[in-house]
């Protein structure tokens, strides 16, 4: 293969709107979502759902967090399907130049760091799985080290790679989830499951609620950048409430279900408990792979608006070998508030632009980012005031804890970031409309 065809191969216009010829539609937007959203973490989370809640909570907890997750990421993912455009550079039409380098440069930060936590949960999980199955007690370190240059190869590819493996990966992970199902409910009456006690720390049921929508909030918000590849808004719509509120839900439902009829909140514990062995291997290993490639993918996408003259594939690879590095060497224990702090900042971008997005459509074209500001004061005041909003609502030690509004602070921050955005645009823009107005009169006197 020459450079030339080697190089189209790993294009994957981060630079540029994503060509008309290259688009995809809903069926294959949704594949990727899904292999987005099926994660071992998803199955985490809905194990400890199925611990801390009865059924119905567990269930009616995971439908309104996905609902809110889909409603937020369609939003989202309509700017980028009308654009073509990364987050990172949909952004600049709402802060500016200076200030999506900075939402860049903290979305792919957060990203590469939850990339090295994935990668860390997913070193322990295949351990444990190769020790059950093989008997070898195979280190931690060099599990992580595979999986990072796994996970890093697709995601240098771009999106070509990343639909490709969720489109052999989400049939798997579905066929494994309902067999498990199948199997654990063939022995005892679906009775027993719903009434079975819980087994973990109880959960009020407005935090199992924030807890989901929580989980894939930065997810959500960086829609456009699986979404530009949308043919038409309505494929970008569909795609993201068929990652959510179809595969993120059912994979939740599905994990707390297990729970319950086991007793076992560990749901990799629980496939390895109902002999599955070495198919559990594999689709753990595609699990974390079709989640975590995506967090990579996005987080070089940020980075290619900062460094522009550097080629996405050494931004990839440079990003996937910090986040594995950080894995290697305990992300997952210190690096958590952290993460958690920068996440804060992460949903009122999206809430920012959507609302000027909605309020000038006609400003979002490719063609007129060379003319945005340096520094849009709306988006940027916005952005600030929004994200303390988070921090005054997201619990102690992370946070300030004051007080509470929806009980997730990353859909807090969206929500206020959305409605001041479209005040503050208003407000100007008929401050500015008056100030023509009066110049124009006092010119004709």
């Amino acid at each position: 293969m020459n450079k030339q065809s080697e190089a189209r191969k790993i294009d994957d216009f981060e630079r540029m709107p994503v060509p008309e010829e290259h688009r995809k539609g809903w069926i294959h937007l949704s594949l990727v979502w899904l292999g987005i959203a099926i994660a071992l973490s998803a199955t985490v989370l809905g194990g400890t759902l199925g611990g801390g809640l009865t059924l119905g909570q567990a269930i009616l907890a995971t439908m309104l967090g996905a609902l809110v997750l889909s409603i937020v990421s369609a939003c989202c993912s309509v700017v980028g399907a009308r654009t073509g455009l990364s987050t990172g550079l949909v952004s600049k039409f709402a802060l500016g130049t200076y200030g999506a380098y900075v939402v860049s440069a903290v979305i792919a930060i957060a990203l590469f760091g939850w990339f090295g936590v994935q990668l860390d949960l997913f070193g322990t999980s295949f351990q444990q799985v190769i020790m059950n199955v093989f008997g070898l007690n195979i280190p931690k370190i060099l599990l992580v080290i595979i999986g990072g240059i796994l996970m890093t190869s697709t995601a240098v590819i771009g999106y070509k790679a990343i639909e490709k493996l969720s489109k052999a990966a989400v049939p798997l992970m579905g066929l494994l989830l309902i067999a498990s199902l199948w199997r654990v409910l063939s022995s005892q009456q679906w009775s027993d499951v719903v009434n079975a006690p819980m087994t973990g720390d109880p959960l009020p049921l407005g935090i199992a609620i924030s807890l989901v929508i929580g989980s894939f909030a930065v997810g959500a918000v960086i829609g456009p950048d699986i979404a530009r590849y949308a043919k038409t808004p309505k494929d970008a719509v569909i795609g993201s409430f068929s990652g959510f509120l179809v595969g993120f839900s059912a994979v939740l439902i599905v994990a707390a279900i297990l729970a319950k009829a086991t007793g076992e909140v560990d749901i990799v514990a629980i496939m390895l408990g109902l002999g599955w062995g070495t198919f559990a291997m594999l689709i753990l290993i595609l699990a974390q792979w079709t989640t975590n490639d995506n967090n990579l993918y996005s987080a070089a996408l940020g980075f290619s608006v900062i460094f522009k003259s550097i080629p996405k594939a050494k931004l990839t690879i440079g990003a996937g070998i910090i986040g594995t590095l950080m894995a290697v060497f305990g992300i997952y224990d210190n690096f958590i508030p952290f993460l958690i702090f920068l996440s804060a900042l992460i949903p009122p971008i999206g809430g920012i632009y959507v609302a000027d997005y909605l309020l000038n459509k006609g400003k979002y074209s490719f063609a007129n980012l060379s003319n945005m500001k340096m520094i849009n004061p709306i988006g940027v005041t916005t952005w600030m005031i929004a994200s303390l909003f988070a921090f005054m609502t997201t619990p102690a030690p992370n946070g300030f804890g004051f007080f509470s509004f929806t009980n997730a602070p990353g859909l807090d921050a969206f929500i206020v970031a959305f409605v001041l955005q479209l005040a503050l645009v208003k407000l100007f823009a008929r401050q500015e409309t008056v100030i023509e107005t009066g110049t124009r009169q006092a010119n004709s006197n």
